[in-house]
């Protein structure tokens, strides 16, 4: 502080101005660097808007002490980045934004003695706004409207009308699954009566048809195809996944690329096994039994004899006779089990596996690589599966363009400028001190010092001698001071300078 204190001290009041007016013309600068540097950013999250609900927005937004920002003359609100959900939550407890369409709220409103044709105008914009109002909580969905055709009853069938709605959703349709559209239409199918899903036309804020498509309708058919495909392509990037992070673990980043290409079976199928055992099972049995026993004369009647059972006499006399007969039947059955297996979508047909390996990797590791991807992504040849590994010379990434200045990075230049600012004061007050510092400046006299101790005018024009005896004490005559005397040779040389010295110093002063 001293050194300093000095400098200030020895500079001129011209130089003094221009120090002051630096150190000014910094702090301005500063403050300003720093004041854009900590304005808030805003993005938008809402656009679009009812300007007649804009004012109970920002009424929310002040409550919570929320930073904003109206655009797009009142239809789009902006917020601070760093309290966008703070603005969410502020906003969904006060249900705002609200539909445009009002819901079955209606009926709260309803008016004694109606008729019958303002009761079903009021029912169907009822209807309207339940429906864009539960569409409009569908993730991926910012808002809807719907209008409903509804027919009136007719006596006879031929005569009756079919029911029609439409869908608009605000924002783009790229955004959404081709399920959740599905989803859309048999939501609003399923809560009119009569409606069929492909009396229902959905379409985004773009104008581009999302329900039904351009062909005509969206069959099973077409839906089952769409389905297939997001199947496959989920499966390969599975795959493909695993298979770059074992790569990239083993031979570094950016030395190997896999490509994945599935084939699966998304049929819905039963399948029926029937299973004969071997050994048979007895299905039914059958016996018959018949047995005759009896005694004869000494001689039979002529005739008839002959035609009836023959007897088995022991001898030929008139002995006793017996007869006996056995039947047996019995019809055997294979056991069979038969059983029924559902099986499920998704088994692989078939699936190829392309990897490209960089030149600069071995091929010894090449060789191994192989191996492992074959196992890693379960290849069978049996079922038609193949793998194929090149080896060639990857491509060399471009330089990165150079991206637009984002905000994060003009925060990061606002400081920057601010201490270059601040150096290049330092530097110009730095070389300023030290021009002043290499001038010649006379320094304090001597003699000037020397007045202000107690000396007699006749020591002063007699060059020294003795001093006047001061309290009875007699003084030492001094030796002469050689700096006096370059000093008084200065003067008598160079007076002019002298004196103008001596106007700096008074003016300082």
């Amino acid at each position: 502080m001293a050194p300093l204190r000095t400098l200030v001290q020895n500079m001129t009041p011209k130089g003094r101005l221009m120090a002051g007016g630096s150190i000014l013309a910094v702090l301005v600068l500063a403050f300003l660097m720093m004041r854009m540097a900590s304005a808030p950013s805003y993005s938008t999250v809402m656009a679009g808007i009812d300007p007649k609900q804009t004012g109970k927005i920002t009424q929310a937004l002040d409550a919570k002490g929320v930073k904003y920002e109206i655009r797009n003359n009142g239809t789009a609100i902006a917020v601070d980045k760093g309290q966008i959900a703070d603005a969410r939550i502020a906003l969904a407890e006060k249900g705002l934004p609200n539909s445009a369409q009002p819901g079955m709220e209606l009926f709260d409103k309803q008016k004694l003695g109606a008729s019958d044709f303002q009761q079903q105008v009021t029912y169907q914009r009822a209807l309207e706004g339940q429906l864009a109002s539960t569409i409009g909580q569908i993730d991926g969905v910012g808002g809807a409207t719907v209008q409903l055709v509804l027919p009136q009853d007719q006596l006879f069938q031929d005569q009756q009308s079919q029911a029609k709605a439409a869908v608009l959703l605000s924002g783009s349709g790229q955004s959404l699954q081709p399920g959740a559209v599905r989803g859309i239409a048999q939501l609003v199918s399923g809560s009119v009566k009569g409606l069929g899903l492909n009396q229902v036309s959905i379409t985004d804020s773009n104008g581009q048809l999302l329900w039904p498509n351009s062909e005509g309708g969206a069959t099973d058919g077409q839906m089952a195809s769409t389905s297939k495909q997001a199947a496959e392509a989920r499966y390969a990037q599975g795959v493909e996944s695993n298979l770059n992070a074992l790569l990239a673990q083993t031979l570094g980043p950016g030395k190997a690329q896999v490509q994945v290409n599935a084939d699966l079976n998304m049929n819905q199928a039963t399948r029926d096994q029937l299973v004969w055992g071997k050994k048979g099972v007895p299905l039914t049995t059958q016996k018959e039994n018949e047995q005759l026993r009896g005694g004869g004369g000494a001689g039979g009647a002529a005739g008839s004899a002959s035609n009836t059972v023959p007897s088995y006499a022991a001898s030929g006399g008139g002995a006793g006779s017996n007869y006996k007969r056995t039947n047996g039947q019995t019809q055997f059955a294979l056991n069979k089990q038969v059983t029924r297996t559902k099986v499920a979508p998704g088994a692989v047909n078939r699936k190829s596996v392309a990897v490209l390996v960089d030149s600069s990797v071995p091929p010894a590791q090449v060789a191994a690589l192989r191996q492992a991807v074959t196992n890693a992504a379960g290849i069978d040849t049996k079922r038609g599966d193949r793998l194929s590994v090149s080896q060639v010379a990857f491509a060399k990434p471009p330089a990165p363009a150079k991206k637009p200045i984002t905000t994060s990075a003009l925060g990061l230049a606002k400081y920057l400028f601010a201490g270059l600012g601040l150096l290049a004061f330092l530097f110009f007050v730095t070389r300023h001190l030290r021009r002043r510092e290499s001038e010649t400046l006379m320094g304090e006299p001597v003699w000037l010092r020397e007045i202000e101790s107690p000396t007699t005018v006749a020591e002063l024009e007699s060059g020294g001698g003795y001093r006047l005896p001061v309290g009875g004490e007699e003084r030492p005559k001094r030796e002469p001071n050689p700096i006096r005397g370059e000093l008084e040779e200065m003067i008598d040389s160079e007076p002019e300078r002298v004196a103008q010295q001596v106007r700096a110093w008074m003016s300082e002063e």
